[in-house]
């Protein structure tokens, strides 16, 4: 086991500071529950019991739990389990045949280390061709190998859509949680490819987007839910993992500055710059690559990305990446379409039942324009939610 902690020990702060606490509020599966006969809610401290008697890593527990999902059964359906490029996909397409329906990149949320593109099995998909990418997960292997997957297996799809009834120009990208950074960091490597048809759209549902400032108000908000304590969770939050160069570099990008004065109702206090820590510095310097923080990418990149839809959630840490990427966006000339859950939290979309204290919260989003130009999002999201 100790060789799996020292693998996944330079993504700690995402694991730690990110996403410790937003799996209170994840769904159960009863499949999994009855596997287990256990409530979700207790799988971490069950998998750190498993990790301490060296029989398998504690997010195996997750895993366990995702993968216990029955695997969709539908009359309307063609689902193939396919391999692009050595990459393993799961396609759904309706059997009615078509040569210009849309197609969407889907790319499941788990911190890197877990998820399941089995979620989608909860999505009625009657319209669009979806790609769900089976890639590789931390701590086996290093998150730059899953961003490596997600753009292989894409770059197949695009190249060979109409082969699947989908207009290749079309095509959107989309993600929740983690999904939604792998989704941003594919989006801004596929602009960069001049033989390949561009992306009609990208779709980030409460996606962590920089590694750079642990202090914005959002960050703040939830501190009293972070309890990962892989690494010095009082110095990141006070960003003494950041070297000077990277500040000046990322001011303008990222900085509570830029978070509109009603995110930060709920209070917010300007950090005391904390020392540098070289330390910390050499523990977390993955994280300042634009694959794992895509708010960092270069102007030049930043200007050639899609339409873009974001959407956040008032009750989540990383709010306020979602915030300053759409500023970032709009700043370089994307259009950008943004919806804000303000009673919400992260993991929401994928909660069953999606209560949040009212059930008219989504109904903006799915009667939104931006969704019937782009995609049949609305479609299946609302036919999930209303189960």
């Amino acid at each position: 086991m100790t060789s799996l902690k020292q693998e996944y020990a330079h993504l700690s702060p995402l694991f730690s500071l990110t996403f410790s606490f937003s799996y209170q509020y994840y769904h159960s599966f009863a499949c999994a529950c009855a596997l287990l006969s256990s409530s979700p809610m207790s799988f971490p401290k069950q998998g750190l019991f498993l990790e301490k008697l060296g029989i398998c890593h504690r997010y195996q527990m997750w895993r366990i739990a995702l993968n216990g999902i029955p695997v969709m059964k539908s009359s309307y359906l063609i689902i193939k389990d396919l391999a692009f490029d050595d990459i393993p996909v799961r396609v759904y397409w309706p059997r009615t045949p078509s040569t210009s329906r849309r197609g969407i990149l889907y790319l499941h949320g788990g911190i890197g280390v877990c998820g399941s593109i089995l979620k989608l099995n909860h999505w009625k998909i009657y319209i669009s061709v979806h790609l769900c990418i089976r890639f590789r997960l931390v701590p086996e292997y290093p998150s730059h190998v899953t961003i490596r997957d997600c753009c292989t297996a894409a770059t197949h799809f695009l190249k060979n859509a109409k082969a699947y009834g989908v207009d290749p120009n079309r095509v959107l990208i989309a993600g929740d949680s983690s999904g939604g950074t792998f989704a941003a960091a594919v989006s801004q490597k596929l602009v960069m490819r001049d033989d390949l048809p561009r992306l009609r759209a990208q779709v980030l549902l409460y996606p962590f987007l920089q590694a750079v400032d642990f202090s914005l108000p959002s960050h703040q908000h939830g501190f009293y839910f972070l309890t990962g304590k892989q690494v010095d969770v009082d110095g990141i939050m006070k960003n003494a993992h950041v070297p000077e160069h990277v500040l000046v570099k990322c001011r303008k990008w990222i900085s509570a500055d830029n978070i509109p004065e009603q995110f930060k109702v709920r209070g917010y206090t300007p950090p005391v710059p904390a020392p540098f820590s070289k330390q910390l510095y050499e523990t977390c310097k993955a994280a300042f690559d634009p694959t794992f923080s895509p708010l960092l990418a270069e102007d030049c990149i930043i200007r050639r990305l899609p339409d873009t839809f974001i959407y956040t959630c008032e009750y989540d840490v990383i709010r306020d990446d979602g915030l300053l990427y759409k500023k970032r966006l709009e700043d370089n000339g994307v259009s950008v379409t943004w919806f804000h859950v303000k009673n919400g939290y992260h993991g929401i979309l994928f909660t069953l039942g999606c209560q949040c204290g009212e059930t008219s919260w989504w109904v903006p989003m799915l009667c939104s324009p931006w969704f019937s130009k782009n995609a049949n999002l609305n479609l299946f999201l609302f036919c999930y939610l209303m189960e």
